[in-house]
């Protein structure tokens, strides 16, 4: 059968909150089949967990928010990229503040802990939510339009298409497709940063956002040119970002989907929006697992390749 999988062994990592500038630290720990990801505030006088569930986010301004009983965890999508890019099913996440370290500002430090712990595979079945009816939501009208739709497919594919009018991003890339085939997650994804904007950061940081912030952790852009020095780490490194968060937001559903994902300008409120809207309609989907490796869609039956 095509096994669920946690780490071999612990691993830890220290950093600082992207909006909230806090330090945090960040303990992985390997959990028993069918635990699901689930987040742990052990800085509480009492510890509280924090499962991941579609209806455990609740809020998604600049980031995907999840809580349980008045404890909060922000900004989980990069990590929860991470777990999706490597199959991950099991896991606890100990954390020492309410936002998960910013890190590089990609998934590929938490790809690398992962990694680095090792991947186990335990003895039960692997189940995934496959998506046997289309599902959409919409907003707006004309240029203000935005969308996310899922469809039947035999895999889990992501195409994205972003429209910004920027000149540094003009120069690049604004749609991109990725399919979790090709296990080039880590090589292909991974490694996109977040990004944002100068002329964006005074009213972010007025708000109690983006405190921890900075060129080591973002693509940071004035009115005509990013400013990292070190330049885009992919041509399309934008629009690969949105990819990578959506992988995040989508996994917050609790199980892989096997769908095709399309989305034009969505964002963390409109992805968590598609799952509630699939989970809504019990028509539009079936939970399986594989009983013989070979019936799994390319890509799904190994664990992810290192670098």
């Amino acid at each position: 059968m095509l096994q669920q999988r946690t780490l071999k062994s612990l691993t830890r990592a220290v950093g600082v909150g992207l909006h909230s500038g806090q330090r945090v630290e960040l303990t992985l720990r390997p959990a028993q089949p069918d635990t699901g990801i689930v987040f742990r505030r052990v800085d509480l006088p009492q510890p509280v967990d924090i499962p991941i569930s579609a209806t455990a986010v609740t809020d998604t301004r600049l980031a995907s928010t999840i809580s349980h009983g008045g404890a909060k965890v922000h900004t989980v999508e990069h990590l929860m990229s991470a777990c999706a890019g490597l199959g991950l099913d099991n896991l606890y996440v100990d954390i020492t503040a309410e936002e998960v370290p910013i890190l590089d500002g990609s998934a590929a430090s938490f790809v690398y802990l992962l990694q680095s712990a090792g991947i186990a595979l335990q003895n039960a079945p692997k189940r995934f939510i496959r998506v046997i009816k289309p599902v959409e939501v919409r907003e707006g009208e004309g240029k203000n339009a935005k969308w996310a739709r899922l469809d039947p497919y035999h895999g889990y594919k992501l195409s994205f298409e972003i429209e910004f009018d920027h000149p540094a991003v003009n120069a690049t890339g604004q749609r991109v497709e990725f399919d979790f085939g090709s296990g080039q997650y880590a090589r292909e994804i991974a490694r996109a940063r977040t990004f944002g904007f100068t002329r964006d950061v005074e009213m972010m940081r007025a708000n109690g956002l983006a405190l921890g912030g900075g060129l080591d952790n973002a693509i940071v852009m004035d009115d005509v040119k990013v400013l990292n020095a070190d330049g885009l780490r992919y041509s399309d490194e934008f629009v690969k970002h949105k990819i990578l968060d959506a992988i995040g937001d989508l996994y917050l559903v609790g199980k892989p989907l096997l769908a095709a994902y399309s989305a034009y300008r969505s964002g963390h409120a409109m992805n968590n929006q598609l799952l509630r809207a699939l989970l809504a309609r019990p028509d539009a989907y079936e939970i399986v697992d594989f009983e013989h490796r070979s019936q799994a869609p390319q890509g799904f039956a190994e664990p992810a390749p290192a670098w």
